[in-house]
């Protein structure tokens, strides 16, 4: 297949110019008109992804690559309805903020105004071609998607609902450029296109996004791993804290929401640790221990330093007993990968604490790490997460991917 990533991505820049001069009225049509095209072509978008899974399964792919990569009707519903979602949502391009008068008379202002284009470079993860062009389409960008080869049947599928729409709303398809080889050297020349793009996400393994953020020319927004803890505090609800542990650990162990780490106060790990034991156990998890916590769980490991920073995708987990509030602080600015810490406690005072101590880009008090999501956290869906702090911490979801321009207000005014 011959065509040139260049003249792709400088189509974008040209469609963007039109997209961030669309209405909030046209944005959210072309934004329904996919979700209901997600739900007719339901039946060739599946087709087209049984081929990427059994091709997958052919060339062993991780379980929790599989995992990401498989849709059926649900996961399509439940995608059209993320797109929903960012239709429903105030449109953040054009919004103003902190309009002051000065001493010198003149009114100073912030307006929010669209990024440019953004790319992304994914990997297995089919839903992320429609969630990346939704919420890049609300915020006004143009997009330009590079998935992996192994969803590039799914991903071209997908495109076709979003090619309709625009196509039914007389848009510029160049706003969306899926691009249709995954080549490796492809990719390399997308990250150097700095005059054509703006900004790119990465998501996928550690070292896809590694590799993009050492190589890039443009802006990357980064989030190597998921590293989320759990510590379960001396005054936590045992039986809602087992509840928190379960849900994290072995609801869907491929994602980068999953727990990893079990931090327990030293006060209650005699009577939640053979709970937990048990819960891990009937699930059959793989329990790496320290040397206090390894006599309650049959056939663990002891834990090493790497146990402390791995990202195990599987049902996997680490296992430490801390002595202090203090100590599970410490533990957390150590081995954090910036991503979704949890406190289970039933102090009120101690949960404030740890959400003003810890800086992780989401930190619960007794709620499940598995909600640390953008359509969870009331964003319809989220493009990535970004475990750096310039310019989006968390899940981002449109309004992250705009930024602010200042306005000012004269009547003539002139610097004396």
């Amino acid at each position: 297949m011959t065509f040139s990533i260049k003249e792709m991505a400088q189509k974008a820049r040209i469609a963007s110019r039109q997209l961030a001069k669309l209405t909030s009225v046209k944005k959210n049509a072309v934004l329904h008109s996919i979700a209901d095209n997600l739900e007719s072509m339901t039946d060739s978008i599946l087709a087209a992804n049984k081929k990427d899974v059994e091709a997958g399964r052919q060339a062993d792919l991780a379980e929790s690559m599989l995992d990401r990569l498989t849709l059926d009707t649900a996961a399509i519903a439940n995608i059209a309805d993320a797109v929903r979602q960012i239709a429903a949502q105030d449109d953040p391009v054009g919004s103003i903020r902190d309009i002051r008068r000065q001493a010198s008379g003149i009114e100073v202002g912030k307006m929010r105004i669209p990024l440019g284009v953004v790319a992304m470079i994914y990997e297995s993860r089919p839903n992320v071609t429609i969630d990346a062009a939704a919420l890049c389409f609300k915020a006004g960008n143009a997009v330009v998607l590079r998935g992996g080869k192994e969803a590039l049947h799914s991903n071209l599928a997908l495109a076709e609902c979003i090619k309709a729409a625009l196509q039914e709303h007389n848009v510029d398809p160049n706003v969306v450029v899926v691009v249709p080889d995954p080549d490796r050297a492809i990719m390399n020349e997308l990250m150097t296109l700095n005059e054509e793009i703006d900004l790119i996400i990465p998501r996928g393994g550690e070292g896809l996004i590694r590799f993009v953020s050492e190589n890039s020319r443009i802006p990357v927004i980064q989030h190597y791993k998921g590293v989320c803890h759990l510590y379960v505090d001396s005054a936590a609800d045992e039986a809602k804290a087992l509840g928190l542990l379960q849900n994290g650990k072995t609801q869907r162990t491929g994602v980068c929401n999953a727990l990893e780490t079990l931090l327990v106060h030293k006060d209650i790990a005699p009577s939640f640790l053979p709970m937990a034991a048990a819960m891990l156990a009937e699930h059959k998890v793989r329990v790496h221990a320290c040397e206090q916590s390894i006599d309650y769980f049959d056939g663990a490991e002891a834990a090493t330093d790497e146990d402390w920073d791995a990202e195990y995708l599987a049902l996997e987990i680490a296992v430490r007993v801390v002595d202090t509030f203090d100590d599970a602080v410490a533990h957390l600015e150590q081995y954090s990968s910036g991503h979704t810490e949890v406190i289970a406690t039933q102090d009120y005072s101690r949960a404030q604490q740890f959400i003003r101590s810890v800086n992780s880009a989401v930190v619960m008090a007794n709620a499940s790490s598995r909600f640390s999501d953008g359509g969870e956290l009331g964003l319809g869906a989220e493009i990535g997460i970004s475990t750096s702090k310039l310019h989006a911490y968390g899940p981002m979801g449109a309004e992250s991917l705009t930024t602010e321009k200042f306005i000012v207000l004269g009547d003539g005014h002139i610097r004396q």
